[in-house]
């Protein structure tokens, strides 16, 4: 079926259409007949023609959208298509499908038809998007954030959508990406500009994670939740964002979070459903509910929250509880203070197994840094500082020394144990016994003798690498701190090296870390602490959160990578109460590799960015080395894969020239979607 008009193959309805903003316009008649499901449509004529083609997108990073994709014909006469989204994906299903043959020019392989359609001045289509944004109740037309369509073209796809769309100047054009926003400078005034800041601003509803659970409704302030224990069948209802917070049913925040947020990571590797609502604790609906079992969804558009029976409740925990997950036990059997290229036998094993054989005597942090030592030593473009790993073999050796194991056991063998009020003050009383005992000297020795060797004269970084993360639904993310040990100070007192080791190690039995394993039915007793060693660096220019893929769409049609970005050390996940970071997606895959800036930081001049354009392709250029070289590791499946990166930029060996560094690198699980209508659903 080609250029068949639409009048040709539907009858008119006689229907009078509003724009779904509940504000009426000049009255159109419906062109699709309900529920005929067409391939396209050439004219939209109400809210119900709009419906039947559109689709979720599955690429938004901005919360409420639906989307039609939209074509138009600059060899027949700029002929417009609004093709049906959910049925054709991308643009060049349709286009070879409709537009091809036939009298028209055949549409080239896909590869061809993406080098020309979203790049040559003289291509034969201008391809876009009518979005519709259901928080600010906004339509507009896009292009992809890649797109170099000149100002001209944008106009002549504006006026004509316009012209063919029942909203009519309800329409706005929205630039997606900086050098969209750049061309939007040069657009007639009948095309108005719509900022992404705008779009935001009219975001009532933030869906960070979907799905759907049970629990008990409780209200909470920030502070009553963070770093407390808080009951894991309650969905709790906050007052702003916490950094942290134990395992719970459900979190609805009244204060928008960013989706790398501490607090929506923990919520992904949980499978908690997570959500945000402006002004959620003083929701009539919400309030009506405290206190009672309640079943809480959250979808792509909208939350759904109703009462249940306590026997309802229970029922669907029952039905729900996560399966066991298996710790690798600690491997004694490594006593050397390995460098970071000596962890990995990757002569005797792949990169994955080698990874795998080596968690239990170094953990995963340690080993996945060792990893990244490697990428670099095999000239990959990963940047990591020195380091070494100090083995799971000596906390076990401390706890021995100690009698430690021995009293585990009796606070497990304790009868107040399952009350986890108590479990939360006895585990915080155990972690001060326990760094109250005496290290070996001759070890302390041994690891300020190796610090030296791979960066001497610097003070002495300790970063917790146990064997209970990177499994699979539990990556054990921000379960653990980090601790400097200065050289120069003696003894075991605060800042030494004793001290330093002997608080990362105790963290073993963090109240909350215990929780989380417990939740997952983890053997407690298998789990040791192994230490990555690196050099502290006090001053960084900036910092931040890497995903080495685009978590806004799965499907892998628009890879890219998204950041958190921030100035000097301020912390990116766990931030102070209304800190906000730049989050950013670059679609580094794409010609001119264009960014697309979802929120600004608060810590930075209006219109300024904490990375500048350079730096924003120096990390670019990292994230996609290690994207590639753990592939083999982590994405062997072929499915969505994707690492979680940590990075900062810091001038302390190259002053006035701040360098690249990856602190870290993990799998990331990845968030889930319930969205229903996406392309593809049929």
């Amino acid at each position: 079926m080609h250029r068949i008009p639409i009048a040709l193959i539907l009858p008119l309805l006689l229907v009078a259409c509003e724009t779904g903003t509940d504000e009426p316009v000049d009255e159109w008649e419906c062109t699709l007949a309900p529920d005929s499901d067409p391939d396209f449509a050439q004219v939209i004529g109400c809210q119900e023609d709009y419906d039947q083609i559109g689709s979720v997108p599955w690429d938004s990073s901005i919360p409420g959208a639906t989307a039609v994709k939209t074509v138009i014909d600059r060899l027949d006469g700029d002929a417009l298509y609004f093709q049906n989204s959910k049925r054709y994906c991308i643009h060049w299903e349709f286009a070879s499908a409709h537009l091809s043959g036939d009298g028209l020019p055949i549409v080239p392989e896909l590869g061809a038809f993406n080098e020309t359609e979203y790049y040559s001045p003289d291509r034969r289509f201008i391809l876009g998007s009518l979005s519709y944004y259901d928080g600010p109740k906004q339509w507009v037309y896009e292009i992809s954030p890649y797109d170099t369509a000149s100002a001209e073209m944008i106009t002549t796809a504006f006026r004509k959508i316009r012209e063919n769309l029942w909203v009519g100047d309800k329409l706005g054009f929205h630039p997606t990406s900086v050098a969209v926003e750049t061309v939007a400078k040069d657009l007639p005034a009948d095309v108005p500009i719509v900022s992404t800041d705008e779009l935001y601003a009219g975001v009532d509803y933030q869906p960070l994670n979907p799905g759907t659970s049970t629990g008990l409704l409780t209200f909470h302030t920030v502070a009553e939740v963070d770093g407390g224990y808080t009951p894991y069948r309650e969905i709790v209802v906050l007052d702003a964002v916490p950094n942290d917070i134990s395992i719970v049913a459900g979190i609805i925040t009244s204060e928008f979070q960013t989706p790398l947020a501490h607090i929506n990571v923990l919520s992904v590797n949980r499978g908690t459903p997570n959500m945000a609502v402006r002004g959620a604790q003083d929701l009539a609906e919400l309030k009506a509910l405290e206190g009672k079992w309640v079943e809480l969804t959250v979808g792509a558009f909208d939350w759904e929250i109703r009462e249940l029976t306590a026997d309802e409740a229970e029922a669907w925990w029952q039905a729900h509880k996560p399966e066991p997950l298996v710790v690798q036990p600690m491997d004694l059997s490594v006593t050397d203070l390995r460098g970071g290229l000596d962890m990995l036998d990757l002569d005797a094993a792949e990169l994955g197994d080698a990874i795998h054989d080596a968690i239990p005597a170094f953990g995963a942090k340690a080993t996945n840094y060792g990893a990244l030592m490697e990428a670099e030593a095999q000239g990959l473009a990963v940047h990591a500082q020195p380091g070494f790993g100090v083995p799971m073999y000596y906390y076990n050796q401390f706890m021995e020394d100690n009698g430690l194991w021995d009293r585990v056991d009796a606070l497990f063998a304790d009868p107040q144990w399952a009350d986890p009020t108590y479990r939360s003050t006895a585990l915080e009383g155990f972690k001060d016994e326990l760094r109250a005992k005496p290290m070996r000297p001759e070890v302390v020795a041994a690891i300020v003798a190796r610090a030296a060797e791979f960066f001497p004269g610097e003070d002495i970084r300790f970063r917790s690498s146990t064997n209970s993360e990177d499994l699979g639904a539990f990556t054990g993310a921000g379960l653990y701190n980090s601790e400097t040990g200065k050289p120069a100070v003696d003894g075991s007192g605060t800042d030494s090296v004793e001290w330093a080791v002997k608080k990362v190690w105790s963290q073993v039995w963090n109240p909350r870390a215990y929780e989380e394993r417990n939740y997952y039915s983890m053997n407690h007793l298998d789990v040791g602490m192994g230490l990555l060693v690196h050099a502290n660096f006090p001053v960084e220019e900036s910092n931040g959160v890497a995903i080495t893929n685009n978590p806004f769409d799965t499907t892998g049609l628009e890879p890219g990578f998204y950041v958190n970005a921030q100035v000097d050390g301020e912390d990116v996940v766990t931030p102070d109460p209304g800190v906000l970071p730049d989050a950013y997606l670059q679609y580094f895959y794409s010609p001119g590799q264009p960014v697309v800036y979802i929120q600004h930081s608060t810590l930075v001049a209006e219109g300024e960015t904490v990375l500048d354009a350079e730096q924003v392709y120096a990390l670019g250029v990292q994230l996609d080395a290690i994207h590639t070289f753990f592939r083999s590791a982590y994405g062997s499946d072929g499915g969505w894969y994707a690492l979680e990166v940590d990075w900062k930029f810091d001038d302390k060996y190259t002053p006035g020239t701040p360098e690249l560094f990856v602190k870290q690198a993990r799998p990331f699980p990845g968030w889930s979607s319930d969205a229903t209508g996406t392309c593809g659903s049929e």
